[in-house]
């Protein structure tokens, strides 16, 4: 692997000059849907789909349209936005495939060497929650292993209305039809337990699993507001994970649309509705201007809600599990008022990677021997300040399939996109994303030149992930 190419995957944490306006030691607050695909908002186009607290987020923020996350499912993407590193470095190749490793660091583990509180609410996915639940894979990892004073979390999905109901109630007997959305949704069993700090919640569990979330999420801001401490937060939600359920007042505002529409819109909305009670705690608390609000995704829409035309990827082609720009490509909005101009845009490529050298530069970190390992991500400060325009170091995606040892892979320079189906064979295909977003049109026979080095891009990196996972990362 080249000299050169280590250097620039070393770049990202370099970059700590801070703007002098920005306030000292804000506060940082990561939320991520579960699932959301890029059409499924309001900010981004979505007339139908009721996200007016999100649209007032990005009317005084920054969209970010060219947002990926560092693979197409779940349990990957969540550790690049804890250590800015792609998963494939620490071996979560997929979905509930090992766990956050001890030697890597964390976002919280960054702030808590300046002194920040920490705390991580909803979904986890990153290895167990509880030591005794032994679950196929993974291990026992959770979030206080990792940097978290706070806690209140999942191990993985959870329905989205009754999170931890695991027994179905018994059929009330009436005839199938269509349901009336006024009435309470139906029970579904495949509920998990949320730990507290390592204790299993029993109270305040039923309804909407977002409210559920949020009402742990305040309390904890308002602790840290009190004692006049910076706090960073990770709020990351299950919906619209399936099983996907709204509640009856969610679901009555989508009359004029079937079931899995009313659940699906309906709790889009529902989550919409926690993040307006977020944003209403920060300015009663009068900190809003000190604190840094992120929005994203884990991955684009979910497999069967995209291909039922429930769920929408936007103008993209693909879903979860896909290579393509509608399973990497996610909704994003950032929210600083005073710091980050109001109702801007920015279609620089940026990524989940990127939270961690962000996190650096804004508690002004630094990370002493850890510094020396590669991070995938750079700081969004520039692109958040408005002065970049291009990404400095290419974006490297990958997922394995289960059960079949097959890799779906991508890289993204700010044009080109060279993508690796996860098939036998693995088959390449080259997009120019700037003339064929859509990727309509596969370049991998007309142009040779791109293709060939961006393949061998490509390998570099999938080898320098293998050597970090295998341990050449933890030497200390």
């Amino acid at each position: 692997m080249s000299t050169r190419f280590m250097l620039l995957l070393l770049l990202a944490v370099s970059q700590t000059t801070l703007w002098s306006e920005e306030p000292t030691k804000p506060n940082i607050i990561l939320v991520m849907a579960d699932d959301l695909g890029w059409g499924d908002v309001g900010f981004n186009g979505n007339s139908v789909i009721q996200t007016p607290h999100l649209d007032a987020m990005a009317k005084n923020g920054m969209r970010l349209t060219r947002f990926y996350t560092a693979s197409p499912l779940c349990s990957p993407t969540r550790g690049s936005c804890l250590t800015g590193r792609h998963p494939w470095r620490f071996g979560v190749l997929a979905a509930h495939t090992g766990g956050m490793r001890r030697g890597e660091m964390t976002v919280a583990e960054v702030a808590h060497l300046k002194k920040y509180q920490t705390g991580f609410f909803g979904k986890w996915h990153l290895g167990w929650v509880k030591p005794e639940e032994q679950l196929p894979r993974g291990y026992y990892s959770p979030p206080w292993h990792h940097g978290f004073d706070e806690t209140f979390a999942t191990t993985s999905a959870v329905p989205t209305w009754n999170p931890t109901q695991t027994q179905p109630e018994k059929s009330s007997g009436k005839k199938k039809g269509k349901k009336d959305s006024s009435k309470e949704p139906e029970p579904w069993k495949g509920g998990k337990p949320y730990v507290h700090n390592g204790v299993e919640v029993a109270d305040n569990m039923e309804g909407d699993d977002s409210r559920v979330i949020m009402d742990r999420v305040l309390p904890f801001i308002r602790g840290a507001a009190q004692k006049q401490q910076p706090f960073l937060a990770c709020v990351w939600f299950h919906t619209p994970h399936e099983p996907v359920i709204a509640g009856p007042e969610y679901r009555k505002l989508y009359p004029n649309n079937g079931t899995a529409k009313q659940n699906y819109y309906g709790a889009i909305t529902a989550m919409d509705d926690q993040i307006g009670r977020l944003r209403d705690e920060l300015r009663q608390l009068g900190i809003e201007k000190n604190t840094i609000l992120f929005f994203t995704s884990d991955n684009g829409p979910s497999d069967s809600l995209a291909k039922k035309g429930v769920a929408s990827a936007g103008p993209f082609r693909g879903h979860k599990h896909t290579m393509y720009e509608g399973g990497l490509r996610v909704p994003s909005v950032v929210e600083w008022p005073g710091q980050i101009e109001a109702d801007t845009t920015s279609d620089t490529v940026c990524a989940t990677v990127d939270y961690f050298p962000t996190v650096v530069e804004l508690t002004g970190a630094s990370l002493g021997k850890k510094a020396d390992r590669p991070i995938d991500g750079q700081s969004l400060m520039s692109v958040l300040k408005g002065t970049a325009t291009e990404r400095s170091t290419p974006l490297f995606f990958g997922y394995r399939r289960l059960y079949k040892d097959i890799d779906g892979q991508a890289l993204v320079e700010n044009r080109y996109k060279l993508l690796k189906r996860a098939v036998a064979g693995g088959e390449y295909e080259l997009y120019d994303l700037a003339e064929d977003p859509a990727e309509e049109n596969d370049l991998s026979a007309t142009e040779p030149e791109i293709l060939a080095r961006m393949k061998t891009r490509m390998a570099e990196y999938d080898e320098s992930c293998r050597l970090s996972r295998d341990g050449a990362d933890y030497q200390f």
